[in-house]
């Protein structure tokens, strides 16, 4: 397990954050991430989209200090984060096609109540 703490970097933390998975982890590691929040609580639910993008498991997310947050971060193999990646692209292009599919039957219903 290690710890880096993010606070200096303010709001441009997630490249650093990145670059520490993924150079100074090991597979199966956990690494305890500290960052800035002060009143701008996007910044949680960011890092957590960003590393479940990443693929890798985000374990615990808490409030540190009253400007501060903490995240713990699991880095996975490879071949678990590839699968992870294709999930989140197929279930981003069926959300895409029943949009669409969702839009064409509303067109066809106005089309038909006129």
């Amino acid at each position: 397990m290690k710890r880096y703490d993010l606070r200096h970097l303010h709001d441009d933390f997630y490249n650093r954050m990145a670059e520490l998975i993924d150079q100074g982890l090991k597979e199966g590691e956990v690494g305890i991430f500290l960052f800035e929040v002060k009143n701008d609580f996007s910044h949680v639910q960011r890092t957590a989209d960003f590393i479940r993008e990443m693929g890798h498991d985000l374990m615990n997310s808490l409030k540190f200090a009253e400007p501060d947050w903490t995240i713990v971060v699991k880095k996975l193999d490879e071949a678990t984060r590839k699968a992870r990646a294709d999930e989140i692209a197929a279930a981003k292009v069926k959300a895409e096609l029943e949009a669409v599919e969702k839009a064409e039957a509303e067109a066809a219903e106005t089309g038909k109540a006129d």
